[in-house]
């Protein structure tokens, strides 16, 4: 195969090289085309630019496969947990038992958010969305530590990594607290990082704790399979704004920020929105899936097919059995997920969704999870961040080491 493109113009030949990325994908390296033809090229959407030579994420949307690392998110999301999947993305290799428990008392030891934040957050009204609130309180967290990271330094950007991944689940469950009125926690060392953060988002001051495996390795699972999903919107953010070396946690506050849109990370909010705005009118499953078909109608399906994945979405696959799972466990009666379960049995089995395969995706199921679990609709998107956190990390810090796939 040939490893030069050509474009003629002007009756001018220019010669481009062609590249190969980690999974044999080519691509076209157009650097030095506006210094040797004068020409830009014009990709709204960025649908068929690549920024960057990465081994991050794979992301075959027409084949509907997705890895991080090497790893399919399939193997990942039930041989691992989320810990051990920040870790990968971030490191470039899964950690061993010792690498791991390490990693997570590093955490631990760094959970406790400084007493003046909660100034901070008693300044919000509970009306605030809870994204704008963590966007502040996460900007808010380089006020505390005010040094500036060497970013060439591996000691001091693993030190800035695992302070964040250890005060972020903090920040969500004061976000949620702060909205529902309920005391601010600070978890318990003596459990799994999942298990800690579900425990400060829903401990009662007059109950004690039950900690349900289902529910966590459903949302053990959510957060692996948000754990990063090449460049997207919030992404690209994090990766610009971190380019100046503004800092980790300016840095995130931005991909927390850009996130927020429902074309983005709002979209498994903007399902629930639908789904109740279906049960206010009735709840009549059939009448909105026949105004989803018809050209006509302005009312589009949330949750339903995918920008990138052409064919299905992995994700969907597997949380599909955690949400079935999480509300036959929960036994919850509950008119808006009845209404969920009944546009999801017509897009499963009916030819015109078949067809053009519309089939539920993870946003759909995510939502459902979500409210199963009693996570309020705004805090959605905060679940989202959480999940994304490894991927935005592991943008402005990457290391070399070689994986080994054996683990597996």
């Amino acid at each position: 195969m040939a490893d030069k493109a050509i474009l003629e113009y002007q009756g001018k030949r220019y010669e481009l090289p062609v590249v190969k990325g980690t999974e044999d994908e080519l691509a076209i390296d157009i650097k030095s085309l506006r210094a040797n033809t004068g020409l830009i090229t014009l990709d709204p959407g960025y649908k068929n630019t690549g920024s960057c030579s990465s081994s991050i994420t794979f992301l075959a949307g027409e084949k509907g496969v997705l890895r991080y690392r090497g790893y399919s998110i399939e193997e990942l999301a039930v041989k691992a947990d989320f810990l051990e999947v920040a870790y990968l993305l971030i490191f470039g290799e899964l950690p061993n038992k010792d690498q791991l428990q390490q990693f997570h008392a590093d955490i631990k030891h760094e959970s406790h958010v400084d007493e003046e934040m909660k100034k901070i957050l008693d300044g919000f009204p509970k009306s605030a969305h809870p994204m704008g609130v963590l966007s502040s309180l996460t900007s808010a967290l380089i006020a505390f530590n005010p040094s500036s990271v060497d970013v060439r330094s591996e000691e001091a950007m693993y030190n800035t990594i695992v302070r964040i991944l250890a005060k972020f689940p903090v920040l969500v469950a004061w976000t949620m607290r702060k909205q529902k009125g309920l005391p601010l926690d600070y978890g318990d060392d003596n459990l799994g990082y999942v298990e800690n953060l579900h425990k400060m988002m829903f401990k009662r001051p007059n109950k004690e704790y039950q900690l349900n495996k289902i529910v966590i390795d459903a949302l053990d699972q959510l957060l692996i399979l948000h754990a990063d999903h090449e460049q997207n919107c919030s992404t690209s953010t994090v990766r610009i704004t971190g380019s100046s070396h503004a800092g980790l946690f300016v840095s995130l506050s931005a991909g927390i920020s850009a996130l927020w849109g429902p074309l983005h990370g709002g979209a498994n909010q903007a399902v629930l929105e639908m789904l109740e705005a279906i049960h206010e009118d009735g709840g009549d499953t059939d009448k909105y899936m026949a105004k989803a078909k018809d050209k006509d109608d302005p009312f589009r399906l949330m949750g339903f097919g995918h920008r990138v994945y052409k064919n299905f979405d992995p994700r969907a696959r597997i949380i599909k059995k955690a949400a079935d799972e999480v509300l036959n466990d929960l036994g919850i009666t509950d008119p808006i997920l009845d209404i969920a379960k009944g546009l999801e049995k017509v897009a499963l089995e009916d030819p015109y969704f078949v067809e053009r395969k519309l089939y539920p995706n993870v946003d759909f199921y995510s939502g459902i999870i979500y409210r199963a679990l009693g996570i309020p609709v705004e805090m959605f998107t905060v679940m989202f961040a959480m999940g994304r956190l490894p991927g935005w990390i592991c943008l402005l810090y990457t290391s070399p080491s070689p994986r080994d796939h054996s683990r597996y």
